[in-house]
């Protein structure tokens, strides 16, 4: 799905000093750990759970900033790549929200060339975040389809 015109494209991203990357080194693992403490929905994750999670994560889709190499935007995706794929974890640090770069991501994300092929990408998120996910074709509409989920030693 495309976005409107006024998204910032890869080639804005590139020109404010952005680039994508699909694999995490040490140091922006850390960052990522960093980006995960100053969020209520993921706070407790552990490194070495967050090392195994990303090993298992079909695509990673993160943002640095060329200037040095921090990490500053990411997100990952569970996939079959052809039915269906489960968009996680979609988070812009801080001090660089507002900036287009959740925008940047997701057309990232929504238009990979991985992913043109699925059928279906789901994602969860807060309410208050259902207009931005709009904007790229998500719905909370899921007709009869109602979400379940089992926890831990359930």
């Amino acid at each position: 799905m495309q976005r409107a015109a006024d998204s910032i494209s890869a080639t804005q991203a590139e020109a404010t000093g952005v680039r994508e990357v699909e694999c995490l080194n040490t140091a922006q693992i850390d960052q990522l750990m960093a980006l995960y403490q100053g969020e209520f929905w993921c706070a407790e994750r552990r490194r070495e759970d967050v090392e195994r999670m990303l090993a298992h994560t079909d695509l990673v889709i993160a943002l640095v900033d060329e200037s040095d190499d921090t990490l500053i935007a990411f997100a990952r995706v569970i996939t079959d790549f052809v039915y269906k794929a489960m968009l996680n974890d979609v988070i812009v640090r801080t001090d660089r929200r507002g900036s287009g770069l959740g925008e940047v991501l997701l057309d990232r994300a929504v238009n990979h060339p991985r992913l043109r092929e699925v059928d279906y990408i789901d994602l969860f998120c807060r309410p208050e975040m259902i207009p931005f996910y709009r904007r790229w074709g998500f719905s909370e509409d899921m007709g009869a389809l109602l979400m379940m989920r089992r926890g831990k030693g359930e």
